[in-house]
C-alpha cells in the first residue's frame, strides 16, 4: 500500500458496497493488478498519519482473493 497513513489494529464493520462488473472501475483493477473477484468494500479504522496525527475514519477499498487489499482511500473522518 502506498497510503500516506497507517492502519493501527484491525477494520471495524466492514460491508461490501459493490461486486465485479457492479465496480466502476472494474476495467482499470484488472488491467493494473490483474484477474479475480474484486469486491469494492467499506469499514472503520483507526489510522496515523505520517506526521504522527490519529484519527478514525471511514475507509473504501477494493479486494480481490490472491490480490489483496488495493487503493485505500479515506471518505470520512469520524472524529
Amino acid at each position: 500500500m502506498d497510503e500516506d497513513f497507517e492502519i493501527i489494529g484491525s477494520i471495524e464493520g466492514i460491508e461490501t458496497i459493490a461486486v465485479g462488473s457492479r465496480i466502476r472501475e472494474i476495467g482499470r483493477l484488472r488491467k493494473a493488478f490483474g484477474a479475480g473477484r474484486w469486491r469494492k468494500l467499506k469499514g472503520v479504522a483507526t489510522i496515523r498519519f505520517e506526521d504522527g496525527t490519529i484519527h478514525r475514519v471511514e475507509l473504501h477499498w477494493y479486494e480481490a482473493h490472491s490480490v489483496g487489499r488495493k487503493k485505500l482511500k479515506i471518505k470520512e473522518y469520524l472524529d
